[in-house]
């Protein structure tokens, strides 16, 4: 597995050599498909300028600063080389542990990026590791730490994944929204019992095994089927704007859920059936020859 950070995990006086391996491919948080932007008469791709409208001219790299808005207008220029100061340069390529908690109390929302860690190749570098791995999963347990990623210093926590240790860069405390008001809404709101059981009945005829494999994208499909209909010349139809369903009762929109859910559960039961008698039925030739 290809590795684009390499150091080692330490806590107390234990030190692993391990290795930082991106757990999700790079156009994950996006579709499989890039656009271009072109100017729609000749199909040609447009070119993004640097342009100042006081000089009334195109900028070069050198004539650019970042800036900071404090007021309309009014900005404090900030060179990339005080940014840089600010920057972590640590090279001691060390995740230093600082705490282990349980992990059933990381809510995911944190979770910004995950990776796996990846042991050495060395069996002997590998022990550590593998000990490690066993202790937390047994435990429960996770760990919180921090190391530098090109440059900058991350928050991380380290847990098991099956047979493996992954590693999820976490949101600092304020890049996450307070779901305060959303509680205070919750608590102010009641259910009815009759109501609550209705939602139970949904939720049990709907439920089943988690399958990564179930995870798919209409979207990026239809996309690239779109893309292809239109490079073989096709003409693409735009279907009409769906009307808006008409409001009905909770209790009755609940009772109709739960007849379609296991309507769909007695189709799929019927069809397995069939499926099983007709291949359990001899083949036409044989059952012509038993005949005679």
């Amino acid at each position: 597995m290809r590795t684009t950070w390499n150091g080692s995990l330490s806590f107390g006086l234990v030190s692993i050599p391990v290795g930082l391996a991106p757990a999700t491919k790079p156009a994950a948080r996006a579709s499989d498909v890039s656009f271009r932007l072109l100017h729609r008469e000749c199909g040609t791709p447009i070119k993004q300028k640097r342009f100042c409208p006081v000089h009334d001219r195109e900028l070069g790299p050198d004539e650019i600063v970042k800036g900071w808005e404090v007021a309309k207008g009014q900005f404090v220029l900030v060179e990339e080389a005080e940014l840089e100061a600010l920057t972590q340069h640590d090279d001691s390529r060390s995740i230093e542990i600082t705490r282990f908690v349980d992990a059933a109390q990381v809510d995911p929302i944190f979770f910004d990026r995950t990776y796996f860690l990846v042991p050495a190749q060395a069996a002997a570098a590998r022990r550590p590791y593998v000990l490690l791995l066993n202790a937390m999963s047994e435990s429960g347990m996770a760990a919180l730490g921090r190391f530098v990623q090109q440059g900058k210093e991350k928050n991380c926590l380290i847990r098991p994944k099956g047979d493996a240790l992954a590693l999820e860069t976490l949101y600092v405390s304020a890049d996450v929204y307070s779901q305060a008001e959303i509680e205070e809404v919750v608590e102010e709101t009641a259910v009815k019992k009759p109501e609550l059981e209705l939602a139970r009945q949904v939720i049990a005829s709907l439920a089943g095994e988690f399958d990564p494999a179930d995870l798919q994208s209409e979207y990026r499909s239809n996309l690239r089927a779109m893309l292809e209909a239109k490079q073989a010349g096709e003409t693409i139809a735009i279907p009409e704007p769906e009307t808006e369903a008409p409001a009905i009762d909770l209790m009755e929109a609940l009772r109709r859920s739960v007849e379609e859910a296991k309507g769909k559960s007695q189709a799929k039961a019927n069809g397995g059936s069939s499926k099983q008698k007709a291949a359990a039925r001899p083949p036409a030739k044989k059952r012509a020859a038993a005949r005679k």
